[in-house]
């Protein structure tokens, strides 16, 4: 039977290059920086002008599905995710590395149907990595197969995680006293890209064990989501119940028993979801 989604995959591919090319552009460029919902949450022309034309481009080609974008929620649309096809799009992600020319910087686009993740597509514009994940077929980098790294010991592993843009004191302590409780398990270490997307990407490729972050979106998610569970992780809340798009939180793991053992640690910081007003 013909894949019904192929299409929109090939589609996706053709997006994030073209989004690609128009960063690395906008890099030679000065830019425009603004601010969003904190001094730390910054957007640029380039973020609106890269979801314009995907938005655009993906209107007329499939004109019956739907669209939730980062800057287009930022603009008051809202995000509620039903049973219709989906594009669920970040035109940059890791706009404060973008503005600084700090090269980890990805295009992410995830497709879901029936509220099930489908597809998705991250490209590391910077670094030329097209990472590409799809239901029931696996994950790729430039092609090449990606699986996780397997480890199941935290005593062994090396997470990945975000500060993130949210500068209240109490959600700075909660976030740091997460990361000194893990580090001092002890585990190997924690990194941070500066991306939500290529660090879950990370994960996929068995580069990091872990990933863990609360206070993000479902366009930071949506697209490598796909990608680490086709390479054989899995995603959990962070609570270490089932994992939601909605949530604003999430752990992505090479195993089950190692994203439980990180949600034993880890005090939780009272967010909104996505799909709320």
């Amino acid at each position: 039977m013909a894949d019904p989604w192929q299409e929109c995959m090939d589609y996706a591919i053709s997006l994030a290059r073209k989004a690609g090319e128009m960063v690395r552009e906008a890099l030679k460029n000065e830019m425009a920086v603004m601010l969003k919902s904190s001094p730390a949450d910054l957007v640029t022309a380039t973020d609106q002008k890269i979801e314009k034309m995907m938005l655009s481009a993906i209107k007329e080609r499939f004109p019956s599905h739907s669209f939730i974008g980062e800057e287009s929620v930022a603009a008051g649309e809202h995000s509620v995710l039903t049973d219709n096809p989906t594009w669920i799009i970040d035109p940059i992600d890791g706009t404060t590395n973008f503005v600084h020319r700090f090269p980890f910087v990805a295009i992410s686009i995830g497709f879901v149907v029936g509220k099930k993740m489908e597809f998705g597509v991250v490209y590391s514009c910077i670094e030329d990595k097209m990472y590409t994940g799809r239901k029931g077929k696996g994950a790729f980098c430039n092609d090449q197969k990606l699986h996780v790294s397997g480890q199941e010991d935290i005593t062994k592993s090396l997470l990945v995680t975000e500060l993130g843009s949210n500068r209240q004191p109490e959600v700075v302590k909660t976030i740091l006293s997460n990361m000194e409780r893990l580090l001092c398990i002890p585990i190997h270490g924690i990194r941070a890209a500066g991306t939500a997307a290529i660090n879950m990407c990370l994960v996929a490729t068995g580069g990091a064990d872990a990933y863990y972050e609360m206070g993000i979106h479902c366009w930071d998610m949506a697209g490598a989501g796909v990608i680490v569970t086709e390479a054989g992780g899995v995603l959990l809340d962070i609570t270490g119940g089932p994992f939601d798009l909605m949530s604003q939180r999430i752990i992505a793991a090479s195993s089950r028993v190692l994203a439980e053992r990180i949600a034993k640690e880890i005090q939780l910081i009272p967010l909104q979801r996505d799909d709320e007003e």
